[in-house]
């Protein structure tokens, strides 16, 4: 039940919430499900509508009399413009508040290029994109991005990034809003996917795991339906867990025998150069795996098997019902996803195991881009920031 606040919009945020379902509703359900008394329903509707947060619909109930007004939530209200930077490419998009996408754009960029100039990439991309959907900064609620590397989730700045020369402790969310005048979210390109896969495809699915397999390696937590972060941001960086297999293999971490120098893109194409093959990434090692080149197809299978030698230790302790496998790695489909279930179920406890789902992701290499939208909208509509917001007007 809904807390009354006569003489203010506070609470307003909670009904919002209610109605974030898309399913509209007349105010004599509203009551009914909120315990609110219909003088303080009116003033907050009255106030979601004046922000077109929600709208009158055309789907009015009648029950033999005058038809009741439905009220639903209003998705088009506000954009969101979102971005998921990777190592070697990027996908930008402008969503609506259900996360839909309404535009988008993917483009080879190199985030090694440093901070300033990749954002101002990014900058023009954007503006671009609002010129050709006929918005404008106004409409942009919020902004969010995802980058390869550690990210202090409460300042939004990279943290030490091994693979991002010159982004250490850059002021990402200043720089960028002060170019739109909106809130900037930044997080790990891995969380973000995590987040876009279970609100798109696994809604239901309480606890989650994403592995992806690019260039790096990264794994995206959810627990309890919510993206689980750690202490300083850096849960689920599995990529520097050390692994018997190589043990004297240097990561560009600095240590030896991390995951991510044994069985990354990056690593895979390396081994494939060193046998006088031609890959530069892990795009390549995808496109020789499905042109059949047998030294791809043999590297891909054990580096499933390397990656699930890890993961099982994993499920033994967090005991996820589903892990999902993205990344440039992941399109080489049953030759990784093998590997990784072998091990995997072989090597944790039947209990973990019993009902554990293992698949490749859904959403491909949209889960990130959506996952930064999810991201903001989750914040923009979260009960408070929306009460906040009309006091702060």
């Amino acid at each position: 039940m809904l807390s009354e606040a006569s003489g203010s919009n506070a609470g307003a945020g909670a009904l919002l919430k209610i109605l974030r379902d898309g399913r509209p509703r007349t105010r004599a359900e509203l009551v009914q499900m909120t315990g609110l008394a219909r003088s303080t329903l009116a003033q907050r509707l009255d106030a979601l509508v004046s922000r077109e947060w929600i709208l009158p619909t055309d789907e009015a109930v009648s029950s033999g009399g005058r038809p009741a007004v439905a009220f639903a939530f209003n998705r088009a209200a506000r954009i969101v413009l979102a971005a998921d930077l990777g190592a070697t490419h990027a996908r930008v998009a402008i969503t609506d508040l259900g996360g839909e996408i309404l535009a988008e754009r993917t483009a080879e960029i190199r985030i090694d290029r440093g901070p300033e100039e990749t954002l101002g990439w990014l900058h023009r991309m954007f503006e671009e994109m609002l010129a050709e959907t006929g918005h404008d900064r106004r409409d942009v609620c919020g902004i969010g991005l995802g980058l390869p590397g550690p990210v202090a989730h409460g300042s939004g700045r990279p943290v030490n990034p091994p693979i991002m020369p010159g982004w250490d402790g850059f002021p990402v969310p200043e720089w960028l809003g002060s170019r739109f005048d909106a809130p900037v979210l930044v997080d790990n390109d891995v969380n973000i996917m995590a987040l876009g896969e279970h609100w798109v495809a696994r809604p239901d699915t309480e606890h989650l795991i994403f592995i992806k397999i690019g260039t790096g390696i990264g794994c995206g937590i959810i627990s309890d339906r919510r993206l689980h972060r750690g202490a300083q941001g850096a849960a689920g960086d599995i990529g520097h867990i050390r692994v018997a297999s190589i043990p004297d293999t240097v990561c560009r971490c600095g240590n030896t025998g991390c995951l991510e120098a044994v069985a990354s893109g990056a690593a895979l194409a390396a081994r494939l150069r060193a046998e006088g093959v031609a890959a530069d990434d892990s795009r390549d090692v995808i496109r020789l795996v499905r042109g059949g080149n047998t030294q791809a197809v043999q590297l891909i299978r054990q580096a499933g098997r390397e990656v699930g030698d890890v993961l099982a230790s994993i499920v033994n302790f967090f005991n996820p019902s589903v892990i999902v496998v993205g990344g440039d790695i992941a399109e080489a489909g049953e030759q990784v996803l093998a590997g990784l279930r072998e091990v995997i179920y072989s090597r944790s406890l039947p209990l973990a195991t019993q009902h554990l789902t293992i698949a490749a992701s859904e959403l491909g290499d949209r889960a990130g881009v959506i996952g930064a939208a999810v991201m903001v909208i989750e914040h923009v509509l979260a009960p408070g920031a929306v009460d906040e917001s009309f006091t702060t007007a």
